[in-house]
């Protein structure tokens, strides 16, 4: 079984999704190849104080997205699937209507044709009907929209425990499991009877 996931982490905001995602899979022991566009790269430096560098080294394998030729653009490369963290809507959109001009987009369209899971974890608000269009469309080609929405039930106390949640949550689309997650009926909310 691949034992590899492609990470793609364009520029819309939320950047900390793609890092605190790379460290979960890091932990989790699964191969990280990440693909972060250009725009990645501008909303780091305004949200964080990561590095370019920093986010590269807590990956496996780095791709350029003008690297059409690399790996993740062909179908023999075997991976678990790819998340997109946090997804642009533009990115979204080209999934959606089969535009592959860079590796990102490309390795998106490679994992639906070769009906692995992608997951675009699409950070946009408010959504216009355009928007809820690509998603349509991109659900009935087999992606999974899973926007980085915030749960309460686990009573966070930090952005980080958001966040990591949120990545846990994604993981699980994967069958990967953190083991952070405090899940409902389980570690919180109505508990099963004893």
């Amino acid at each position: 079984m691949p034992s590899a996931m492609i990470v793609g982490i364009t520029g819309a905001s939320g950047a900390i999704y793609g890092i605190r995602l790379l460290d979960a899979l890091a932990e989790l022991g699964v191969e990280r190849h990440l693909i972060m566009s250009r725009a990645a790269e501008v909303t780091l430096a305004h949200e964080t104080d990561f590095k370019v560098k920093d986010v590269q080294d807590r990956a496996d394998v780095v791709y350029r997205p003008e690297d059409i030729a690399a790996a993740p653009a062909s179908g023999s490369f075997p991976t678990l699937g790819m998340i997109v963290a946090p997804c642009s809507v533009s990115t979204l959109s080209e999934i959606a209507a089969g535009i592959t001009e860079n590796l990102l987009t490309r390795a998106a369209d490679v994992t639906l044709k070769e009906r692995r899971r992608l997951v675009l974890m699409v950070r946009e608000t408010p959504l216009h009907l355009g928007h809820l269009r690509a998603m349509t469309a991109v659900t009935e080609i087999g992606a999974i929209i899973a926007p980085p929405l915030p749960a309460f039930y686990h009573r966070p106390r930090s952005i980080e425990e958001i966040v990591d949640h949120t990545v846990g949550r994604t993981l699980d689309l994967f069958g990967l499991n953190t083991g952070k997650l405090k899940r409902w009926g389980k570690d919180v909310g109505p508990l099963p009877p004893r």
